[in-house]
């Protein structure tokens, strides 16, 4: 069973148990944010055993899916029970680029798309229709690792939104890194 957030604990509740917004403060606290609720969408059973492990090493909670309409249907169920995605391009049961453009309709939730296909077109398309990121497989352990950025981006900038200041120093540092409006 996935640990609940909590005073003593940098882990958040999976996306079965109650539902934890990341906060800007939440990674300035200088903990890794473990325990990131990544949804995992992939048709190919090699692909999603690799990244699975690879989002593991890094103490993200993974949840699998390999049909996009399955994942879809989750995100709908569980609005709040990830912090980001990551899917591939190429999948049967849906174009990744038509799943992408789901989520960036009905959701705000960061979006890296995968594919073995590296052509620039590909990318573009992927990046045009909304995706934070693009990944080339095999991906390279050291991305999967700092997945997390593209979640902060997404805080830092809701929080200036809310017209809200952001915690500007990081602990025994003492710089700012971000400004208040």
């Amino acid at each position: 069973m996935a640990e609940s957030r909590n005073e003593k604990s940098s882990v958040p509740a999976s996306p079965s148990g109650p539902a934890y917004t990341w906060t800007v403060a939440d990674f300035l606290s200088g903990e890794f944010p473990a325990g990131l609720r990544v949804l995992l969408v992939d048709e190919d059973p090699v692909s999603l055993l690799i990244l699975e492990r690879l989002l593991q090493t890094s103490l993200y909670q993974v949840t699998k899916c390999d049909r996009a309409e399955e994942a879809l249907s989750l995100l709908r169920e569980k609005k709040d029970g990830f912090d980001i995605i990551l899917s591939d391009v190429h999948m049967a049961d849906m174009d990744g680029i038509k799943f992408l453009d789901c989520i960036v309709r009905e959701m705000d939730i960061p979006v890296i798309m995968l594919s073995a296909d590296e052509r620039n077109d590909v990318l573009m398309k992927a990046v045009i229709h909304g995706a934070c990121a693009f990944f080339v497989k095999p991906v390279r352990p050291r991305l999967v690792q700092c997945i997390w950025e593209h979640v902060l981006r997404k805080k830092v900038k809701e929080e200036k939104a809310l017209n809200k200041s952001a915690i500007t120093t990081l602990p025994n540092h003492g710089s700012n890194i971000l400004q208040g409006d």
